[in-house]
Protein backbone atom coordinates (compact mmCIF):
# COMPACT_ATOMS: atom_id res chain seq x y z
CA UNK A 1 0.00 0.00 0.00
CA UNK A 2 1.25 3.37 -0.96
CA UNK A 3 0.16 7.19 -0.91
CA UNK A 4 1.95 9.79 -1.70
CA UNK A 5 1.76 13.34 -0.26
CA UNK A 6 3.17 16.97 -0.87
CA UNK A 7 4.02 19.80 1.32
CA UNK A 8 5.17 23.37 0.51
CA UNK A 9 7.15 24.98 3.27
CA UNK A 10 9.31 28.40 3.25
CA UNK A 11 12.99 28.07 3.71
CA UNK A 12 14.28 29.07 7.26
CA UNK A 13 11.93 27.58 9.34
CA UNK A 14 12.36 27.65 13.05
CA UNK A 15 13.29 24.31 14.33
CA UNK A 16 10.07 22.31 15.56
CA UNK A 17 7.65 23.90 13.24
CA UNK A 18 5.11 22.92 11.70
CA UNK A 19 5.15 20.93 8.20
CA UNK A 20 2.17 18.84 7.80
CA UNK A 21 -0.13 16.57 9.66
CA UNK A 22 0.76 12.75 8.34
CA UNK A 23 -1.72 11.11 9.85
CA UNK A 24 -4.45 12.51 8.55
CA UNK A 25 -3.37 13.31 5.10
CA UNK A 26 -2.71 9.43 5.01
CA UNK A 27 -5.50 8.51 6.31
CA UNK A 28 -3.80 6.68 8.92
CA UNK A 29 -4.27 5.81 12.89
CA UNK A 30 -2.36 6.83 15.49
CA UNK A 31 -2.05 3.81 16.88
CA UNK A 32 -1.06 1.90 13.57
CA UNK A 33 1.79 4.42 13.20
CA UNK A 34 3.28 2.94 16.81
CA UNK A 35 2.43 -0.33 16.13
CA UNK A 36 4.43 -0.17 12.70
CA UNK A 37 7.19 1.75 14.22
CA UNK A 38 6.62 4.45 11.52
CA UNK A 39 10.26 6.02 11.01
CA UNK A 40 11.31 8.28 7.94
CA UNK A 41 14.07 6.59 5.60
CA UNK A 42 15.83 8.98 3.51
CA UNK A 43 19.18 8.60 1.65
CA UNK A 44 20.38 12.14 2.64
CA UNK A 45 23.03 13.00 5.58
CA UNK A 46 20.87 16.11 6.98
CA UNK A 47 17.67 14.65 7.79
CA UNK A 48 15.44 18.24 7.71
CA UNK A 49 12.21 16.88 9.48
CA UNK A 50 11.16 14.65 11.88
CA UNK A 51 7.91 12.41 12.26
CA UNK A 52 6.15 12.55 15.92
CA UNK A 53 4.05 9.50 15.94
CA UNK A 54 2.41 10.47 19.31
CA UNK A 55 0.26 13.21 17.24
CA UNK A 56 1.29 12.19 13.53
CA UNK A 57 2.60 15.21 13.14
CA UNK A 58 5.77 16.35 10.71
CA UNK A 59 7.97 18.96 12.24
CA UNK A 60 11.49 20.55 10.97
CA UNK A 61 14.24 18.93 12.59
CA UNK A 62 17.35 20.95 11.11
CA UNK A 63 17.58 24.35 9.68
CA UNK A 64 16.44 24.54 5.83
CA UNK A 65 17.98 26.77 3.18
CA UNK A 66 17.48 26.41 -0.40
CA UNK A 67 20.11 28.08 -1.40
CA UNK A 68 22.49 25.77 -0.33
CA UNK A 69 19.89 22.60 -0.75
CA UNK A 70 19.09 23.27 -4.08
CA UNK A 71 21.35 26.55 -5.42
CA UNK A 72 19.52 28.06 -8.67
CA UNK A 73 17.46 24.60 -9.41
CA UNK A 74 13.70 25.70 -9.36
CA UNK A 75 12.07 24.61 -7.98
CA UNK A 76 13.68 23.40 -4.78
CA UNK A 77 12.35 19.88 -3.39
CA UNK A 78 13.92 17.03 -1.32
CA UNK A 79 11.67 13.57 -0.90
CA UNK A 80 12.03 10.98 1.68
CA UNK A 81 9.47 8.09 2.81
CA UNK A 82 7.99 6.98 6.10
CA UNK A 83 7.46 3.02 6.50
CA UNK A 84 5.82 0.95 8.62
CA UNK A 85 5.98 -2.64 9.41
CA UNK A 86 3.91 -5.26 10.14
CA UNK A 87 2.70 -5.20 7.24
CA UNK A 88 5.15 -2.58 5.15
CA UNK A 89 4.13 0.15 4.11
CA UNK A 90 6.42 2.85 2.33
CA UNK A 91 4.40 6.28 1.78
CA UNK A 92 6.46 8.94 -0.32
CA UNK A 93 6.74 12.16 1.05
CA UNK A 94 7.68 15.78 -1.00
CA UNK A 95 8.13 18.64 0.54
CA UNK A 96 8.65 21.55 -1.53
CA UNK A 97 10.89 24.63 0.03
CA UNK A 98 10.09 27.95 -1.90
CA UNK A 99 11.05 31.14 -1.33
CA UNK A 100 10.24 33.56 1.46
CA UNK A 101 9.04 36.51 0.23
CA UNK A 102 8.19 39.77 2.01
CA UNK A 103 5.87 42.21 0.78
CA UNK A 104 6.00 45.82 2.17
CA UNK A 105 3.54 48.17 1.69
CA UNK A 106 4.74 51.52 2.34
CA UNK A 107 1.75 54.05 2.97
CA UNK A 108 2.06 57.68 1.31
CA UNK A 109 1.94 60.53 3.62
CA UNK A 110 1.08 64.17 2.34
CA UNK A 111 4.47 65.85 2.24
CA UNK A 112 4.02 67.37 -1.00
CA UNK A 113 2.25 70.56 -1.84
CA UNK A 114 0.16 70.77 -5.71
CA UNK A 115 2.35 72.05 -8.12
CA UNK A 116 0.57 74.56 -9.98
CA UNK A 117 1.50 74.17 -14.05
CA UNK A 118 -0.12 76.53 -15.83
CA UNK A 119 -1.05 79.38 -16.22
CA UNK A 120 2.89 79.89 -15.59
CA UNK A 121 3.69 82.53 -12.53
CA UNK A 122 6.59 85.20 -14.22
CA UNK A 123 8.22 87.52 -11.76
CA UNK A 124 8.77 89.92 -14.96
CA UNK A 125 5.63 90.08 -17.20
CA UNK A 126 2.10 90.00 -16.64
CA UNK A 127 -0.02 87.38 -18.87
CA UNK A 128 -3.45 87.96 -18.92
CA UNK A 129 -6.30 85.98 -20.65
CA UNK A 130 -9.30 87.99 -22.98
CA UNK A 131 -12.30 87.96 -22.04
CA UNK A 132 -14.38 89.82 -24.75
CA UNK A 133 -17.49 91.74 -23.74
CA UNK A 134 -19.96 89.95 -25.41
CA UNK A 135 -18.99 86.17 -23.94
CA UNK A 136 -22.17 84.36 -22.47
CA UNK A 137 -22.66 82.81 -19.59
CA UNK A 138 -20.16 79.98 -18.95
CA UNK A 139 -17.84 81.06 -21.56
CA UNK A 140 -14.75 79.00 -20.57
CA UNK A 141 -11.88 81.21 -19.62
CA UNK A 142 -8.92 78.91 -18.80
CA UNK A 143 -7.91 76.21 -16.97
CA UNK A 144 -5.92 75.74 -13.89
CA UNK A 145 -3.76 72.88 -14.17
CA UNK A 146 -2.22 70.79 -11.31
CA UNK A 147 -0.27 68.03 -10.04
CA UNK A 148 0.38 66.82 -6.60
CA UNK A 149 3.47 63.99 -6.35
CA UNK A 150 1.76 61.75 -3.85
CA UNK A 151 -0.56 58.95 -4.08
CA UNK A 152 -3.94 58.30 -3.74
CA UNK A 153 -6.49 60.62 -1.96
CA UNK A 154 -3.46 63.12 -1.05
CA UNK A 155 -3.41 63.52 -5.00
CA UNK A 156 -7.09 64.63 -5.17
CA UNK A 157 -7.22 68.06 -5.66
CA UNK A 158 -9.54 70.49 -5.63
CA UNK A 159 -10.11 74.20 -7.04
CA UNK A 160 -11.90 77.19 -5.19
CA UNK A 161 -11.65 81.32 -5.96
CA UNK A 162 -9.70 82.74 -3.04
CA UNK A 163 -9.83 86.29 -3.78
CA UNK A 164 -11.25 88.07 -6.71
CA UNK A 165 -11.64 91.31 -8.20
CA UNK A 166 -15.33 90.90 -8.63
CA UNK A 167 -16.71 87.49 -7.08
CA UNK A 168 -19.95 87.35 -9.13
CA UNK A 169 -18.53 87.16 -12.26
CA UNK A 170 -16.56 83.96 -12.27
CA UNK A 171 -16.23 80.93 -10.67
CA UNK A 172 -13.56 77.54 -10.73
CA UNK A 173 -14.70 74.14 -11.18
CA UNK A 174 -14.19 72.30 -7.88
CA UNK A 175 -12.11 69.23 -9.58
CA UNK A 176 -11.35 70.58 -13.17
CA UNK A 177 -10.23 73.74 -12.06
CA UNK A 178 -11.93 75.43 -14.95
CA UNK A 179 -12.84 79.04 -14.89
CA UNK A 180 -15.87 80.38 -16.60
CA UNK A 181 -18.04 83.35 -16.60
CA UNK A 182 -21.08 83.02 -14.21
CA UNK A 183 -23.37 86.06 -15.85
CA UNK A 184 -23.02 88.35 -18.95
CA UNK A 185 -20.12 90.49 -18.98
CA UNK A 186 -21.07 94.27 -19.33
CA UNK A 187 -19.77 97.27 -20.17
CA UNK A 188 -19.86 98.23 -16.24
CA UNK A 189 -17.19 95.99 -15.84
CA UNK A 190 -13.60 96.63 -15.13
CA UNK A 191 -11.05 95.66 -17.87
CA UNK A 192 -8.37 94.52 -15.22
CA UNK A 193 -9.92 91.44 -13.02
CA UNK A 194 -7.63 89.49 -11.04
CA UNK A 195 -8.77 85.94 -9.40
CA UNK A 196 -6.50 84.12 -6.96
CA UNK A 197 -7.45 80.26 -7.23
CA UNK A 198 -7.00 77.98 -4.44
CA UNK A 199 -5.37 74.77 -5.72
CA UNK A 200 -6.06 72.11 -2.21
CA UNK A 201 -4.86 68.47 -1.89
CA UNK A 202 -7.30 65.70 0.04
CA UNK A 203 -4.42 64.65 2.39
CA UNK A 204 -4.50 65.03 6.43
CA UNK A 205 -3.54 67.62 7.21
CA UNK A 206 -4.24 69.61 3.84
CA UNK A 207 -1.35 71.14 1.55
CA UNK A 208 -2.04 73.58 -0.70
CA UNK A 209 -0.82 76.18 -3.52
CA UNK A 210 -1.75 79.35 -4.89
CA UNK A 211 -2.08 80.79 -8.21
CA UNK A 212 -2.58 84.29 -9.81
CA UNK A 213 -4.68 84.89 -13.16
CA UNK A 214 -5.16 87.89 -14.85
CA UNK A 215 -8.37 88.49 -16.86
CA UNK A 216 -8.59 91.28 -19.20
CA UNK A 217 -12.40 91.77 -19.89
CA UNK A 218 -11.70 93.87 -23.79
CA UNK A 219 -12.66 93.14 -27.76
CA UNK A 220 -9.23 94.40 -28.66
CA UNK A 221 -5.62 93.95 -27.83
CA UNK A 222 -4.64 97.60 -27.67
CA UNK A 223 -7.12 98.06 -24.54
CA UNK A 224 -5.57 95.69 -22.73
CA UNK A 225 -2.20 96.88 -23.45
CA UNK A 226 -3.17 100.21 -22.08
CA UNK A 227 -4.89 99.20 -19.29
CA UNK A 228 -2.80 96.33 -18.20
CA UNK A 229 0.87 98.21 -18.29
CA UNK A 230 0.43 99.40 -15.05
CA UNK A 231 -0.12 96.04 -13.27
CA UNK A 232 3.28 95.29 -12.95
CA UNK A 233 4.36 99.15 -12.19
CA UNK A 234 2.37 98.84 -9.57
CA UNK A 235 3.67 95.36 -8.44
CA UNK A 236 7.25 97.33 -8.40
CA UNK A 237 6.44 100.54 -6.64
CA UNK A 238 4.95 98.28 -3.64
CA UNK A 239 7.83 95.96 -3.66
CA UNK A 240 10.20 99.62 -3.41
CA UNK A 241 8.20 100.97 -0.62
CA UNK A 242 8.29 98.03 1.17
CA UNK A 243 11.65 97.60 0.99
CA UNK A 244 12.29 101.04 2.31
CA UNK A 245 10.09 101.11 5.22
CA UNK A 246 12.51 97.53 5.67
CA UNK A 247 15.22 99.49 5.88
CA UNK A 248 14.34 102.90 7.63
CA UNK A 249 12.98 99.98 10.71
CA UNK A 250 16.38 98.64 10.83
CA UNK A 251 18.28 100.86 10.45
CA UNK A 252 16.15 103.50 13.19
CA UNK A 253 16.23 99.95 15.33
CA UNK A 254 20.29 99.86 14.80
CA UNK A 255 20.70 103.71 16.16
CA UNK A 256 18.77 103.41 19.26
CA UNK A 257 20.67 99.62 20.18
CA UNK A 258 24.05 101.08 19.69
CA UNK A 259 23.60 104.50 21.23
CA UNK A 260 21.77 102.58 24.23
CA UNK A 261 25.21 100.37 24.44
CA UNK A 262 27.56 103.78 24.33
CA UNK A 263 25.04 104.83 27.26
CA UNK A 264 26.10 101.73 29.36
CA UNK A 265 29.45 101.94 28.92
CA UNK A 266 29.64 105.85 29.57
CA UNK A 267 28.50 105.01 32.68
CA UNK A 268 30.13 102.47 33.84
CA UNK A 269 33.95 103.84 32.75
CA UNK A 270 32.69 107.49 34.82
CA UNK A 271 32.37 105.25 37.93
CA UNK A 272 35.19 103.16 37.36
CA UNK A 273 37.47 106.20 37.08
CA UNK A 274 35.93 107.80 40.10
CA UNK A 275 36.37 104.44 42.39
CA UNK A 276 40.12 104.85 41.10
CA UNK A 277 40.67 108.23 41.78
CA UNK A 278 39.46 108.02 45.58
CA UNK A 279 41.47 105.10 45.73
CA UNK A 280 44.38 106.31 44.64
CA UNK A 281 44.16 110.10 46.10
CA UNK A 282 47.36 111.64 47.82
CA UNK A 283 46.10 114.64 49.18
CA UNK A 284 47.05 115.67 52.65
CA UNK A 285 44.67 115.09 55.86
CA UNK A 286 42.84 118.15 56.93
CA UNK A 287 41.56 117.48 60.12
CA UNK A 288 38.10 118.69 61.39
CA UNK A 289 36.78 119.90 64.99
CA UNK A 290 33.00 120.72 64.67
CA UNK A 291 31.65 123.11 66.51
CA UNK A 292 31.07 122.41 70.75
CA UNK A 293 33.84 119.70 70.36
CA UNK A 294 36.76 122.35 70.91
CA UNK A 295 38.47 124.49 73.81
CA UNK A 296 41.58 125.08 73.25
CA UNK A 297 41.44 128.27 75.91
CA UNK A 298 40.15 126.09 78.27
CA UNK A 299 37.01 128.19 78.67
CA UNK A 300 35.37 124.60 79.55
CA UNK A 301 32.78 124.88 76.92
CA UNK A 302 32.65 120.95 76.42
CA UNK A 303 29.42 119.38 78.19
CA UNK A 304 31.25 116.34 79.38
CA UNK A 305 34.51 115.15 80.19
CA UNK A 306 35.19 113.29 77.58
CA UNK A 307 38.16 113.74 75.04
CA UNK A 308 37.10 112.80 71.70
CA UNK A 309 39.34 111.69 68.90
CA UNK A 310 38.01 112.71 65.23
CA UNK A 311 40.05 111.07 62.14
CA UNK A 312 38.39 111.64 58.59
CA UNK A 313 40.70 111.36 55.86
CA UNK A 314 40.07 111.54 51.49
CA UNK A 315 40.91 108.04 51.30
CA UNK A 316 37.95 107.04 52.75
CA UNK A 317 33.63 107.61 52.66
CA UNK A 318 33.52 106.72 56.24
CA UNK A 319 34.54 109.10 59.30
CA UNK A 320 35.38 107.16 62.72
CA UNK A 321 35.08 108.54 65.68
CA UNK A 322 36.79 107.05 68.61
CA UNK A 323 35.50 107.43 72.23
CA UNK A 324 38.49 107.88 74.71
CA UNK A 325 37.87 106.70 78.86
CA UNK A 326 36.50 108.78 80.90
CA UNK A 327 39.02 112.17 81.86
CA UNK A 328 36.90 112.47 84.86
CA UNK A 329 39.12 109.87 86.74
CA UNK A 330 42.17 111.90 85.85
CA UNK A 331 41.56 115.54 86.67
CA UNK A 332 44.50 117.02 87.44
CA UNK A 333 44.46 119.50 90.74
CA UNK A 334 46.74 122.20 90.59
CA UNK A 335 47.25 123.91 93.81
CA UNK A 336 49.83 125.97 95.49
CA UNK A 337 52.99 126.55 94.34
CA UNK A 338 53.28 128.00 90.78
CA UNK A 339 55.76 125.55 90.17
CA UNK A 340 53.40 122.72 90.01
CA UNK A 341 51.47 124.06 86.63
CA UNK A 342 54.48 124.23 84.42
CA UNK A 343 54.75 120.64 85.15
CA UNK A 344 50.83 119.59 84.63
CA UNK A 345 50.94 121.38 81.75
CA UNK A 346 53.67 119.94 80.12
CA UNK A 347 52.49 116.11 80.74
CA UNK A 348 49.04 117.06 79.78
CA UNK A 349 50.48 118.61 76.09
CA UNK A 350 52.34 115.51 75.85
CA UNK A 351 49.48 113.49 75.65
CA UNK A 352 47.29 115.61 73.60
CA UNK A 353 50.03 115.96 71.32
CA UNK A 354 50.35 112.47 70.16
CA UNK A 355 46.65 112.30 69.63
CA UNK A 356 46.95 115.30 67.18
CA UNK A 357 43.59 116.41 67.62
CA UNK A 358 42.99 118.63 70.33
CA UNK A 359 45.57 120.60 72.23
CA UNK A 360 45.12 121.60 75.74
CA UNK A 361 46.07 124.22 77.64
CA UNK A 362 46.58 124.68 81.74
CA UNK A 363 44.64 127.68 83.29
CA UNK A 364 47.01 130.08 84.91
CA UNK A 365 45.85 129.85 88.42
CA UNK A 366 45.46 127.60 91.53
CA UNK A 367 42.42 126.16 90.16
CA UNK A 368 41.75 123.03 89.03
CA UNK A 369 42.53 122.26 85.65
CA UNK A 370 39.33 121.88 83.38
CA UNK A 371 38.80 120.30 80.57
Amino acid sequence: MEAQIRYSIPEEMKKGSLVGNVAQDLGLDLKRLRSGRARIVTGENVQYTELRTDKGLLVVHERIDRELLCGDVTPCSFTFEILLENPMELHPVTIEVRNVTVRMIIQDQNDNAPQVLYPVQTGGSVLAEMVPRSADVGYLVTKVVAVDVDSGQNAWLSYKVHKATDRALFEVGLHNGEIRTVRQVTDKDAVKQRLSVLVEDNGQPSRSATVIVNVAVADSFPEVLSEFTDFSMHDKEYNDKLTFYLVLALAVVSFLFITCLLLIISVKVYRWRQSRVLYHSNLPVIPYYPPRYSDTLGTGTLQHVYNYEVCRTTDSRKSDMKNMQDMSQSLVSVEGAEADTPHVTKQMSGNFSQMSTLSFTAEENDGPLAI
